[in-house]
């Protein structure tokens, strides 16, 4: 077993793949266990644009997607349940809290990381998973569990969006960024993770600009550190690398 492993945990598959991918790519060639939890398999999405499958048939296409975007990138096979893409916020927060933590107990993490607790986007599935893996979180550590170091908040700092006019996500004062992660020398990679998410290129604009602004987007990721029980920390190590 690795002796270092992160869980990501969000609410659809691509979640993984736009704003954090380039960084489990990293993580994962550096000998990292990245493991992907997922709480729907992403049905309310899009089919594609032609679709590309039925409706009743998307969960399982986007599934796929899922399995190829974390081959891709290098991490474990992802853990995809079962609940209904849309309508997490009517899912009981003690139960939403329990599928994380009992993974936090299987897989002994060092850093988790999810959504900020307003969804970055104000998606209300993403503000859910948010507070489940805050309160999955607190109730481990609180059970006295000394394997984690951090949980942390996928960010966009505010300069960045301001100068993509990126207007209509949560953003984060410059100063309250954590990490920055340079992740160009895996964007081929990072990318590639991208377009395994084949029905869901078409609401994604930032794939049709320029390559110079796609760069400015995607070939940094930027994270909010919300809890530390230690002063160090995979991410902050991986941030302060050459």
């Amino acid at each position: 077993m690795s002796e270092h492993c992160l869980l990501a945990v969000f609410a659809h598959p691509d979640d993984e793949a736009f704003r954090c991918g380039g960084t489990l790519a990293l993580l994962a060639h550096s000998g990292v266990l990245v493991h992907v939890l997922t709480f729907t398999r992403g049905q309310a999405g899009s089919c594609g644009q032609p679709p590309v499958c039925a409706r009743e048939e998307l969960g399982v296409v986007r599934t796929n997607e899922l399995l190829c975007s974390c081959q891709t990138l290098g991490l474990e096979a992802p853990l995809v349940l079962d609940y209904e893409d849309g309508r997490l916020i009517e899912v009981a927060q003690d139960e939403g809290v329990a599928q994380i933590t009992s993974r936090i107990q299987s897989f002994h993490p060092q850093v988790v990381l999810t959504w900020p607790l307003d969804g970055l986007s104000g998606h209300p599935d993403h503000a859910a998973v948010s507070r489940w893996t805050l309160a999955a979180y607190q109730q481990v550590m609180n059970a006295g569990y000394d394997d984690l170091a951090a949980l942390y908040y996928l960010a966009i700092p505010d300069s960045l969006a301001k100068k993509l006019g990126l207007d209509q996500l949560h953003t984060l004062p410059d100063n309250e960024i954590t990490v920055t992660i340079n992740v160009q020398s895996v964007w081929n990679q990072k990318i590639a993770a991208i377009a395994c998410h084949h029905t869901q290129a078409g609401e994604s604009p930032i794939l049709q600009a320029p390559l110079e602004r796609q760069i400015r987007f995607l070939g940094q990721e930027h994270f909010f550190r919300s809890i530390a029980s230690q002063p160090d920390d995979m991410l902050l190590r991986l941030a302060n690398s050459p």
